[in-house]
């Protein structure tokens, strides 16, 4: 009777170790190597620099540009504000009074920044992980007149810039303003 438990439990504990390996180490290293080898600056956080090298951000990844000069991204749910290591959405049902009042104060501080009319959802909700990147184009052209009145620019040439940086939506997925493709571009605009 004994010699039976070891004869079925020595299968299991080889097969656990084998698997352990092939699927804790070998697999993880394969796709760590394929990823580096086929999609490099995915595989390494698509880290955006600047033309000195020095990193400013991530393509995916969102960051918080609070000056008037800047696109504004969405409110983030992570942490003290778009920390990686939180991400998360907030978990508030629309019921709750704490996203009720969160909303309404970033409606407020919309507004006073000049934004007038309905304002587009993405304004002020946080996204699901609390660092997406992106706006929607309505969201960015909300913006506009803040932005072009805080550098003298020509709010037609904001609402231009807006269109010339939408990306996506003909096939998969909703058009969508990355804010620090577009703030960079923002930035090489002719003074």
């Amino acid at each position: 009777m004994g010699n039976d438990l070891s004869t079925s439990l020595r299968p299991a504990i080889v097969l656990t170790i084998l698997f352990a390996i092939l699927l804790g180490i070998l697999y993880p290293l394969a796709m760590t190597g394929i990823g580096q080898a086929l999609f490099p600056f995915q595989a390494n956080g698509s880290l955006v620099r600047d033309g000195s090298g020095r990193v400013i951000g991530s393509a995916v990844v969102g960051q918080a540009f609070t000056s008037d000069r800047y696109f504004q991204a969405r409110p983030s749910a992570a942490g003290q504000g778009y920390d990686g290591l939180a991400s998360s959405g907030s978990n508030l049902g629309p019921a709750a009074q704490a996203l009720t009042d969160r909303v309404k104060s970033d409606v407020a501080k919309r507004q006073a920044e000049g934004i007038t009319g309905p304002l587009p959802a993405d304004l002020v909700t946080a996204s699901g992980s609390g660092l997406d990147p992106d706006l929607s184009p309505e969201a960015a052209l909300a913006q506009a007149p803040r932005i072009a009145a805080a550098r003298g620019l020509p709010i037609e040439r904001v609402r231009a810039l807006v269109s010339e940086r939408t990306e996506g939506g003909a096939v998969l997925g909703a058009p969508h303003v990355n804010v620090l493709a577009i703030n960079r571009a923002l930035d090489a605009l002719p003074r």
